[in-house]
């Protein structure tokens, strides 16, 4: 026989509320995107994306085996980029970037909440630069060979020791001047909330002894989250903070400076 607790009563007691679902972090409150949204992303904009990478990563393969210093094919990704920024509707609003001194080399920190936080950075950051990325990505075509062929940072998680080559020359550009994205949680977020960095974040900005500026990508969660093809165009922001130090830090201040920068980049992506 089942006891008393293991029984419902009807009429006992009142059910227990369910939970609202919980908004993303820089919803739209009142902003429905249906079925006429749905089908502008499918039918258009997600084709005119994949129409850009394919050409355009096409195109730049040939000019990446003559590019030394790779501004032909930061060229062709900010090209790429453009495009994808006015195929999607979606205005971006810049702040804090005026306060950088954009000729000096920068570790640039940003959360990782979208796909399209690729396009945004390249199009809005006004200089050449390097991205820090996942091995992962190799497996995509085109994407997978831009990257490698444009001189970007690749990454093995799974076993850092096989990224020591590509560490050295991120430390070497960095120290001759060349600017460094990086993701420092890792990977795209599936709720839009910032998430743990990874140990080690920011090793390379302590290596090179350069400053480390937070930067908060606002909306682009919402604009394409994880496991869909849904673009919902809607306003942007790119919050830039102040730089911060790593001058006279070693290795023992990581996780010092990891928390710092974590804490920076909340308050610029929580503010309202």
């Amino acid at each position: 026989m089942n006891s008393p607790s293991s029984v419902e009563v009807e009429g006992s007691a009142e059910a227990a509320p369910v939970a609202a679902p919980r908004l993303s972090p820089h919803a739209l409150l009142g902003k429905k995107y249906g079925w006429l949204s749905r089908l502008r992303s499918y039918l258009i904009l997600d084709p005119l994306i994949w129409l850009y990478t394919f050409v355009l990563g096409i195109l730049a393969l040939p000019g990446g085996l003559f590019d030394r210093n790779g501004r032909r094919l930061h060229w062709f990704s900010r090209t790429w980029s453009w495009l994808i920024m006015k195929t999607i509707l979606s205005p971006v609003e810049v702040t804090g970037l005026d306060k950088i001194d954009i000729a000096k080399p920068h570790v640039y920190a940003v959360n990782h909440a979208s796909a399209m936080d690729i396009p945004v950075l390249y199009v809005y950051l006004p200089f050449q630069f390097r991205i820090v990325f996942k091995k992962e990505l190799l497996v995509y075509p085109v994407v997978g060979w831009q990257l490698k062929r444009s001189g970007q940072v690749c990454i093995d998680q799974q076993r850092p020791t096989n990224s020591i080559a590509a560490i050295r020359s991120a430390v070497k550009s960095l120290k001759a001047g060349m600017p460094l994205v990086i993701y420092p949680e890792g990977g795209r977020t599936p709720d839009g909330e910032i998430k743990p960095f990874l140990p080690g974040a920011f090793f390379l900005a302590i290596k090179a002894q350069v400053d480390i500026v937070p930067v908060a990508l606002v909306g682009t969660f919402e604009l394409l989250p994880m496991n869909t093809y849904h673009i919902k165009c809607r306003p942007l922001e790119m919050r830039v903070g102040a730089p911060i130090s790593t001058v006279g830090l070693t290795m023992r201040d990581m996780d010092a400076v990891s928390e710092k920068v974590r804490k920076a980049m909340e308050e610029l992506y929580y503010r309202a």
